[in-house]
């Protein structure tokens, strides 16, 4: 089984990551969680997961609508990576929680996850999607530093190719 990435996106700006991450890892297969049963899930070993933060760090639309399915996944022979997409001005009490939030329910199923990404040069106050120092997954600000999210995405996918391929 091949590799696939899994998002949604309300305004766009998770779509055209998603876009950017396939393509520096090779076109992988991509999948819009508002057209796609989150069952697919299952016919893939390796998965990326993928999505914006909304409100007061709150999953998008999208994905609180599959969430109920998404948890009764049996996702612990499954190699993770997860991407998040928030605002730290706009929200830094809860900048790009819900990648944290997705993070918590894959890591509650026993998945192996990969692609923690250092916190250095964000400026936030707090979000369920650091632990450690560390962001559980590829974090991405396209609201206040887009100038560099292609090299973010750049070298994330450079470090977890060997795992998530």
């Amino acid at each position: 089984m091949a590799t696939a990435l899994f998002y949604a996106s309300s305004t766009g700006n998770s779509e055209e990551i998603a876009s950017k991450i396939s393509k520096e890892l090779g076109d992988i297969e991509v999948f819009d969680l508002s057209d796609t049963n989150i069952e697919k899930i299952n016919d893939y070993e390796k998965v990326i997961l993928g999505g914006s933060t909304w409100g007061d760090g709150e999953l998008n639309d999208d994905w609180d609508e599959a969430w109920d399915s998404f948890k009764t996944l049996k996702l612990d022979d499954k190699t993770v990576a997860l991407f998040g997409l928030g605002d730290q001005d706009g929200y830094p009490d809860d900048f790009c929680s819900a990648l944290g939030i997705i993070y918590e329910q894959v890591n509650t199923s026993g998945a192996k996850i990969i692609g923690f990404t250092s916190s250095e040069g964000y400026d936030f106050d707090d979000s369920k999607a650091q632990i450690d120092g560390k962001f559980v997954g590829l974090v991405i600000d396209e609201d206040n530093q887009d100038d560099l999210t292609d090299e973010r995405i750049k070298n994330w996918a450079e470090n977890i190719k060997d795992e998530i391929l």
